[in-house]
């Protein structure tokens, strides 16, 4: 049995990244707690500022964090490529999440080529066994 491949990039190192690169995003709190060669683990404590009417974390919010799950996962193996961008999000909405309680990013690599790369995303909140979104993610890299 081979030894699984350390990932180029921890935890810290694209919670750097994203602070230097993105500060955009800053106001989501985003929080790396685990990455490894094939998946990455986020949390985000949802805000008043992360809710939309009727008490539930906004759509664009989910898929922020969808999208920045699957980048960090990407960079995490391949370095820090900025210019890497997203080709295709597709996410599906499955039930309500709770406005009282973090949401959890686990986003793992389908595919990691030298071109392109897949991820599969689920959402949860957090004490929650189902998932509130479901995502896949295509990212176009760069050539070196």
């Amino acid at each position: 049995m081979t030894a699984a491949r350390q990932p180029i990039m921890n935890e810290k190192d694209l919670q750097d990244f994203l602070a230097r690169e993105f500060p955009q995003v800053r106001h989501l709190e985003m929080r790396v707690e685990q990455v490894d060669a094939h998946a990455i683990r986020i949390r985000m404590p949802v805000e008043d500022r992360h809710l939309r009417p009727g008490g539930t974390v906004s759509g664009p919010t989910l898929m922020t964090l969808a999208d920045a799950g699957t980048y960090l996962l990407i960079l995490a193996q391949i370095g820090p490529v900025a210019l890497a961008v997203t080709t295709s999000l597709t996410i599906n909405f499955l039930r309500k999440p709770a406005a009282t309680r973090d949401i959890l990013v686990e986003a793992r690599l389908l595919k990691l080529g030298r071109r392109l790369a897949v991820g599969e995303v689920s959402l949860f909140s957090e004490g929650v066994a189902e998932p509130v979104a479901h995502a896949t993610v295509t990212y176009s890299i760069p050539p070196k």
